[in-house]
């Protein structure tokens, strides 16, 4: 049976040799690092199970000690409560809430984010802490401050880094309001996702500093975004290669909704193939379209609700081909969808790495190519 350090040892170097891992001061902090002590236990899914269940996995079970040590997420936390040690028998079902983001992510994510010796960094986002203690580890304690929304979370990630041996600045409280003292940082890099760029990061990141972030909505497509900050309140950037997702910062998560009715609408003939939403940019594109629209559904068969104004749009197959949508309420969905796929397909279907973010104080807009090109504005 391997050991935790062989385990690490062997994570860091399959990182190393396909390309995440390409500075040695994050290849020292990999091998470093032991994820066993912030992920004591973790939540598996069931297969095939629907909806979705899952089983805990705990400290020194078979095979817990290689799941911590696999480049894969570890779900923490379902509902904003439980956790695997809350479980004592059977399976549970859940939406996630918190996790451990893959080891290669979060590698990557500090790589992209170009953070060096001096500088200083907030973290929104402290999760299970690991991440945490990789940039502590790199940058050292006094560089680095993280928040966590989730008290429990992150009594539990507190006690892991002491553990670990860091202790860098850890915060509990809303991470979308900046750091509470207003210091001023090198660096932001958030393990949530956000709908639009909080408004105090970019008073609190100095201009020429750097954000990292990825952009969600209410369907939870997602794009990350590394912004430089030109000036108080101001920010620039493209959207990166890849393919990033992180749960959605409580703050800005989907608010209660009523149990989705379909009514009667106006029906017509679909422009585009609603399939086209399943894509990673095709639906990131739909959701900057229509930013209050939760989306459900798959393929032919779409449906977009917005419960704010009770406005909805279904497709469906129609028998003599193409597609049908039906749409009802003051807002027709459909419709703004529809015109931003085309632009998207007019210019050859790009991924997100074709896209940019302007940011003021008064407007974030979402453009491609150019910032004089196409653009959606993001809903703040």
């Amino acid at each position: 049976m391997s050991t935790a350090t062989q385990l690490r040892t062997a994570l860091a170097d399959t990182l190393t040799e396909d390309g995440t891992l390409t500075e040695p001061e994050w290849s020292s902090a990999a091998r470093a690092v032991p994820r066993e002590l912030f992920t004591g236990s973790y939540f598996l899914p069931v297969a095939g199970s629907v909806p979705t269940s899952y089983r805990p996995v705990r400290a020194g079970e078979p095979g817990w000690l290689e799941g911590v040590y696999s480049d894969e997420t570890l779900i923490t936390q379902l509902d904003g409560r439980t956790r695997p040690d809350d479980v004592t028998e059977g399976t549970v079902t859940g939406s996630p809430s918190s996790s451990s983001t893959l080891p290669s992510l979060v590698l990557r994510m500090w790589h992209q984010l170009g953070a060096e010796a001096g500088h200083r960094v907030l973290e929104i986002g402290t999760g299970t802490g690991y991440s945490t203690a990789l940039g502590a580890r790199r940058l050292g304690d006094a560089n680095l401050t993280s928040i966590e929304y989730d008290p429990a979370v992150g009594g539990a990630a507190a006690a892991a880094l002491k553990a670990a041996g860091f202790a860098p600045r850890l915060i509990i409280g809303d991470g979308l309001r900046g750091d509470p003292d207003g210091r001023q940082y090198d660096r932001l890099i958030a393990t949530c996702s956000v709908r639009y760029i909080p408004l105090p990061w970019l008073h609190q990141v100095k201009p020429g500093g750097k954000i990292l972030v990825t952009l969600s909505g209410w369907s939870y497509a997602n794009a990350l975004a590394l912004l430089d900050v030109t000036g108080p309140g101001q920010a620039t950037g493209r959207f990166l290669p890849g393919y990033t997702s992180f749960m959605i910062a409580r703050p800005h998560d989907r608010p209660p909704r009523p149990t989705l009715a379909l009514l009667p609408g106006e029906e017509r003939l679909s422009l585009i193939d609603p399939a086209k939403l399943d894509d990673w940019t095709g639906g990131w594109v739909a959701q900057l379209a229509a930013p209050p629209a939760e989306r459900m559904g798959a393929g032919a068969e779409q449906v977009l609700w917005d419960v704010s104004t009770g406005s909805q749009a279904r497709t469906a197959p129609n028998p003599d081909g193409g597609w049908t949508v039906v749409q009802r309420g003051p807002v027709r969905l459909w419709d703004r969808v529809e015109q931003a796929v085309q632009r998207w397909q007019a210019a050859d279907e790009p991924h997100q790495g074709e896209f940019g973010i302007t940011v003021s104080a008064t407007r974030q807009r979402v453009w491609l190519r150019t910032e004089d090109g196409p653009g959606w504005d993001l809903p703040i």
